[in-house]
């Protein structure tokens, strides 16, 4: 049952948390019959110069310490590191502004200096007891991209249970359009989105593909990073690292036709070098 706030908490209940949950009651039905086999909905949208996906999903993470997770810009670097992409994060600042330095790259082992660097600005948008809204932008991103957003913000439902919207987004020229339809033409030639668009002659799904499959992988892939912090926080500090690494592999391959890119093995090694690395700096 919805949690009511102002009643339990003797607190009004803040206007973006009441729009949140609106839209948690609005999307009750897709929530519920998600194909993700959990309380999970994925959306992209693709305009002419715009691409953005948002996840939205109900988590067993009560509020009030995921919360206090995600409120610090150090923090950030710890999530991000687990997208395959990112190959290096450092984070400067403290309380509700940063700044995060984020090198991202291909999807095997790579030097930093061979990564393309983007600098991201961290905003502590809102923390109330019921709300939590965090977000990081980028002027600039790889391949000719721009205006990068990551948005995450969450509301109660229950005393275990969270409602969380996580939305990717970023620009793209001329420059951009030319370098997509190389890679879209040979390495990302047969890979697709989530959305499923239509179906073969024999039933199976039509996923989504072009460029709005790639910013499914991608936001799909940054909210499970998202998950698996908020899932690791209760274990000893010296074991989340290997956890946190294992468990959003095992996410990802939970969904192998889109997110499958390597063996774990694989994957284990490049970021245990890639966050030993991060570490020493």
């Amino acid at each position: 049952m919805l949690l009511s706030l102002a009643g339990a908490a003797g607190a009004i209940a803040s206007p973006e948390a009441d729009s949140l949950r609106s839209h948690h009651a609005g999307m009750a039905p897709q929530l519920a019959n998600s194909a993700f086999h959990q309380p999970l909905v994925l959306e992209s949208t693709q305009t002419s110069g715009d691409l953005k996906g948002d996840v939205f999903a109900v988590v067993e993470h009560e509020f009030g310490k995921l919360e206090a997770a995600l409120q610090g810009v150090e923090v950030w670097c710890d999530v991000l590191i687990l997208h395959l992409n990112v190959k290096y994060c450092h984070s400067t600042g403290k309380g509700a502004s940063g700044s995060i330095a984020l090198a991202v790259g291909k999807k095997g082992d790579q030097d930093i200096a061979d990564a393309y660097q983007a600098n991201f600005a961290y905003q502590l948008a809102a923390a109330a007891p019921d709300y939590l809204k965090v977000q990081l932008s980028a002027k600039e991103g790889p391949m000719g991209t721009s205006n990068y957003r990551i948005l995450f913000e969450a509301t109660p439902l229950d005393a275990t249970h969270s409602f969380v919207h996580m939305s990717y987004a970023y620009g793209y020229g001329f420059t951009a359009r030319i370098a997509m339809q190389g890679y879209l033409a040979t390495v990302g030639r047969n890979k697709v989105g989530f959305t499923v668009v239509g179906k073969k002659s024999d039933g199976q799904p039509v996923y989504v593909d072009n460029v709005r499959g790639v910013v499914e992988r991608n936001t799909m892939r940054y909210y499970l990073a998202i998950d698996t912090y908020l899932a690791t926080l209760s274990l000893p500090a010296a074991q989340r690292d290997e956890k946190r690494m294992h468990d959003w592999f095992i996410a990802t391959e939970r969904y192998p036709r889109q997110l499958h890119e390597m063996e774990e093995g694989e994957y284990m090694a490049m970021k245990r070098k890639e966050l030993a690395r991060q570490r020493a700096s």
